[in-house]
């Protein structure tokens, strides 16, 4: 399917093979720069593949060279003009961050070029993230006199370090994607013409595995950097749902009969 971010650009594009969904940010005139449109069109898309049972995983990337340049500053003037329309704004770009990050899908960052600001946070938002050697990466809020988004930053310190956190957007540098590695940022580098093929390549190796448990454990690695005890509370709940669940003895009978496990996600 495609969703519109505009009548006339279609900018987000979400596509379905075998369980592996990806969405696509299509603005590379732009660097696949975000409209506020398109903030809402995330989440949209998100929560539509959440809905669907036969997804398994998502792959988030850029069209053309770059994986995105952030928000669109062009809008800024308008959609970011004080503080009360900031906020507003704000408000739906950490709705996406959420929908990323709070997805019972496991999520993939396929990044080449450019990945900046917000760009950076949709990333930081997903649970594993390859790129390209060529990839760079920057949070220039601090150049541009405003603030990231408050709920966004716990992405950031949570996948680069508080450190580096504090260098990203004290600095406004850019870094590339060896120095993403090696802060943790990134799980691998690629080289650029398998990028797509290596996303495609793990999201097989996650769509085969008990989505149950997979929901299970990304709960679990949440409350482990929140220590939250809602949070505690959740991912316990969603482990006790795996031991009751027709996967698990599907697992078990797999097991025992040597052959693949077939997991149904109930």
């Amino acid at each position: 399917m495609t969703v519109p971010a505009h009548p006339s650009e279609p900018a987000l594009r979400v596509s379905c093979t075998e369980g592996v969904a990806t969405v696509l940010l299509s603005r590379p005139g732009k660097m696949n720069a975000v409209s506020q449109a398109m903030w809402h069109d995330l989440v949209k898309a998100i929560e539509e593949l959440e809905t669907d049972e036969t997804v398994r995983v998502i792959i988030l990337r850029g069209a053309g060279d770059n994986f995105c340049a952030g928000a669109d500053i062009a809008e800024f003037d308008t959609v970011r003009r004080n503080a009360e329309t900031a906020r507003a704004y704000e408000n739906l770009n950490a709705r996406a961050f959420a929908a990323i990050r709070n997805t019972r899908l496991p999520t993939i960052a396929a990044i080449s070029g450019v990945c900046f600001g917000g760009g950076f946070g949709l990333a930081a938002a997903c649970d594993l993230r390859i790129s390209t050697p060529d990839a760079l990466f920057a949070i220039p809020a601090a150049r541009l006199g405003l603030a990231y988004p408050v709920e966004a930053m716990g992405d950031i310190v949570a996948t680069t370090g508080a450190q580096m956190a504090r260098y990203l957007t004290f600095t406004g540098a850019r870094i590339d994607a060896a120095r993403a590695r090696e802060c943790g940022f990134l799980l691998e580098i690629v080289p650029t013409d398998v990028l797509v093929s290596r996303a495609d390549e793990i999201a097989a190796m996650l769509a085969v595995n008990a989505p149950l448990s997979i929901h299970a454990s990304k709960a679990s690695i949440a409350a482990a950097l929140t220590s939250r005890a809602e949070d505690f509370s959740r991912a316990q709940g969603l482990g006790d749902i795996t031991f009751e669940s027709a996967d698990y003895a599907e697992g078990r009978s797999a097991f025992r009969e040597r052959r693949p496990a077939r997991f149904k996600g109930r």
